[in-house]
Parts: C-alpha cells; sequence; structure tokens
C-alpha cells in the first residue's frame, strides 16, 4: 500500500511516490522490501530487523533513519504484542510489517486524520500517538483495581497476597519499558541528525515525548502504590499476629497464678491443714476467679486487650 501525504492520507501507485509531489506513506511486506528497497533510494548501513522486532528503537544510516516499533497488546500486556520495522528519509517512511498491523494502523489514520498543514513529522506523530492511544484510561483502570485491592486489605477481605496484584505489576514494568522505549525513539526523531525533519515541526515530537513521559511517570507511581501495598498487607499480617500473641499471653499470664495454685495443692503433704478444711474447695475457686478478674482488670486498663 503507498499513500501521499496531503490534506489527508492519499492512495496511489508505487510510482506516484517519486512524481507525486509530497511526501509519502509504503507499507510493505518483508518480502516486498527486500525486492525494492534500492527503488527507494535509502542510504541503509545496517541491516533493517524485519522478523519480529521486540523492541523500539531507532538507529541513524547516512541518509535514512531506521528502526521497529514493538507495541504491547492492551488486551494481553505481558503477551507478544504487534511489531514492524521502518526505514524514513525526507522524502517519507516505510513500514514493513508481515502482520497486517501497520496496515490497519495506517488506514485508521486515513480515515480519521485530516491536515491543516501537511507533513511527514505529522503523519509520524499521528502513528506513534496510535501506540499510547486509551492508554491513559488503561492506567486509571489499573489504579482503581489497585484502589479496591487496598479496601480489600484494611477491611481483611485479603489475607495472602492476591494474585492480581502480580498481574498489574507485570504489566506496569511492561508499560514502563515500552514507554522509555518510546521516549528514546522520539527524542532520537526530534534530533534530527540527518534534517530530515523541518525545524517547525519538530515540536510534535517533543510534545509526544512530554506525553509519554507523564504517562511514564504514572506507571511508576503506580509502581510504588504496588510496594505500598505489599507493605501495608505485611503490615496486617504483622497486626493479626501480634493480636494471636497477645491473647496467647493474656491466657498465659492468667493461667500462671491458676497452675501454681493447682501444683501447689497438688503435692498432697500429709500435714497440710487445708487438706482437712471443708471450705478449702469454695475458698480456692473463689481466690482463682478473683485473680481472672483482677488480671482482666489490669490487662483492660493497661490496654494489653
Amino acid at each position: 500500500m503507498y499513500y501521499l501525504i496531503r490534506e489527508s492520507l492519499t492512495p496511489c501507485g508505487p510510482e506516484e511516490i517519486r512524481t507525486g509531489g509530497a511526501q509519502y506513506v509504503a507499507i510493505l511486506t518483508g518480502e516486498e522490501w527486500r525486492a525494492r528497497r534500492d527503488s527507494f533510494d535509502m542510504e541503509i548501513d545496517m541491516e533493517m530487523e524485519i522478523a519480529a522486532p521486540h523492541e523500539t528503537k531507532a538507529v541513524v544510516n547516512l541518509d535514512s533513519l531506521t528502526g521497529t516499533l514493538a507495541i504491547p497488546d492492551r488486551e494481553d500486556i505481558s503477551g507478544d504484542g504487534h511489531c514492524f520495522s521502518f526505514a524514513l528519509d525526507e522524502k517519507g517512511v516505510i513500514l514493513v510489517d508481515d502482520t497486517g498491523y501497520a496496515e490497519r494502523v495506517v488506514a485508521v489514520i486515513q480515515k480519521s486524520k485530516k491536515w491543516k498543514f501537511p507533513s511527514l513529522e505529522r503523519f509520524l506523530y499521528d502513528l506513534l500517538e496510535y501506540t499510547i492511544a486509551g492508554d491513559l484510561n488503561l492506567l486509571e483502570n489499573s489504579e482503581n483495581r489497585l484502589n479496591r485491592i487496598e479496601e480489600e486489605i484494611l477491611h481483611g477481605k485479603v489475607e495472602s497476597y492476591p494474585p492480581e496484584m502480580n498481574e498489574i505489576r507485570g504489566n506496569l514494568l511492561d508499560l514502563r519499558v515500552h514507554y522509555e522505549q518510546l521516549i528514546d525513539l522520539s527524542q532520537e526523531l526530534e534530533e534530527n541528525e540527518n534534517n530530515f525533519f523541518r525545524e517547525e515541526n519538530l515540536r510534535y515530537f517533543h510534545m509526544f515525548t512530554e506525553r509519554v513521559t507523564r504517562l511514564r511517570d504514572t506507571v511508576l507511581g503506580q509502581r510504588d502504590y504496588v510496594t505500598q501495598l505489599r507493605d501495608l498487607m505485611q503490615s496486617q499480617a504483622d497486626v493479626r499476629q501480634n493480636r494471636i500473641m497477645t491473647v496467647l499471653t493474656v491466657i498465659t499470664t492468667i493461667f500462671m497464678p491458676l497452675t501454681l495454685i493447682a501444683g501447689w495443692y497438688g503435692m498432697n503433704f500429709r500435714y497440710m491443714p487445708e487438706l482437712e478444711w471443708k471450705g478449702s474447695y469454695p475458698i480456692v475457686w473463689l481466690v482463682s476467679i478473683l485473680i481472672v478478674v483482677v488480671c482482666l482488670v489490669w490487662f483492660k486498663k493497661k490496654k494489653w486487650m
């Protein structure tokens, strides 16, 4: 597929990209790229990564800029995602993709975007914007899930580390890496080392960098939030354990004097006068009850219970 960058993307033939009087967008498969790469007259020092690239990056060549875009699937962020390669110069950009994803993205841009001042820079901006479309809502949903987990922890509904937090933490890690790579790519474009872009249009890349930086900062904040929730769960577990230890300590303390009394009078020495008293048994009962009551009052007063 070939397009000229006019007020919107205008479909054209391969020969028109040299005679159409406008910058172009070309979408090729890996096989088509290898067969036609010489016709685009790009000086590429390093071989482009065509087969399933796994990172977003840009490489400055003698008279071109090549790179790859790896975009996580928002339905399965830790999964394989989408990826394609690109090569560009001042005349236009070529997207190399065997999966059809790049073609679908460009089709969306063609239908939804009209430009008052069309340019290659504006197309690249819209292409990059597509890679983070909906991410703000995604991060808001993630934060809402963390808020819900926090409420459940505070109300004692969570006894062990929930698997959902591991999922959220993994997704945030993948998004952080994605955003940092996008920032590097956008800064490389803004650097404009080969002077492919007009100076006044470099603001598009700057705007994109700023937006992705804010998304990355949000991700970093949520990762800190996950760490705080993990610490909160540990503190709640410590509180529960301390309560159990407090109850056991109270019970042990109450029964220590009772055990002493039972042990003392369990010796059954022959000349223990209490053994012959008729009131010995009720007296021991009353003394034991008194000890329990005094201990409970004391513990309440010290707020140990």
